[in-house]
């Protein structure tokens, strides 16, 4: 199993933390993930044998590694399988050890925020809110509520316009994700058309995601959620 732990740097899975659950973990530090060094990633594994070849495939497939050219130990070269340029550089790394410093703190955070977000929109008529009931950790990456999407009834938002409005008082709501089945190159390429995934497309058309970072306080995330519950009551 490889886990797509993107998401999920420091949270847990039912006492493991996420990434080292499968035996490959896969982990981004790109400018809006809660471990951050710019752009670039991570891979964890304990099999010894992937790991000295997720090392050559980082390095264009060289069989030895760019440190020990560093270092004089290497006069030439060869490389035995394909790989590419996937080194993360030293300025990277410095930045990601500090950030992983204030990783679980910075967690802490995002939680607080994610309740308030919580008590703030609980409840409130054509609003849900999933993960709610999640029995592990998370991260709290990410905060996504989705929009009632009964059809052609006073109960139904538009996503689209709910945004719209948002952007008037320069909040910035975002869309996680897009289908990706529906991407131009998996369709033209693999021949995926619309319809065939419907409960991903349905979700797909409902989902928000409101602004949450360590930086914010619990009166921003108050703030924004007024102006949601203010922009849905004017619906009827």
């Amino acid at each position: 199993m490889v886990e797509d732990a993107a998401h999920a740097p420091g949270a847990e899975y039912r006492r493991k933390k996420c990434g080292t659950i499968g035996e490959l973990g896969c982990f981004s530090f790109f400018s809006n993930k809660n471990l951050v060094t710019g752009e670039g990633g991570m891979v964890v594994t304990r099999n010894q044998e992937m790991a000295d070849r997720i090392r050559r495939m980082r390095s264009h497939g060289m069989e030895r590694l760019s440190w020990d050219k560093y270092r004089g130990h290497l006069s030439s070269y060869d490389i035995e399988k394909l790989g590419y340029n996937y080194r993360t550089t030293e300025i990277q790394s410095a930045l990601g050890l500090v950030q992983l410093r204030k990783l679980a703190k910075n967690n802490r955070k995002r939680k607080e925020l994610v309740k308030a977000y919580r008590n703030e929109l609980e409840g409130v008529e054509r609003i849900s809110i999933p993960f709610s009931q999640f029995r592990g950790n998370p991260s709290y990456h990410l905060f996504p509520i989705l929009v009632s999407s009964e059809q052609n009834t006073s109960s139904s938002i538009s996503r689209d316009r709910l945004m719209d409005e948002l952007r008037n008082f320069r909040i910035q709501a975002s869309i996680h994700y897009p289908p990706v089945h529906l991407f131009s190159l998996y369709q033209k390429a693999f021949g995926y058309r619309r319809g065939m995934l419907p409960k991903t497309e349905t979700v797909s058309t409902r989902e928000i995601t409101l602004p949450l970072h360590p930086r914010m306080s619990v009166r921003d995330v108050r703030w924004i959620a007024k102006k949601v519950k203010e922009i849905v009551g004017k619906w009827k």
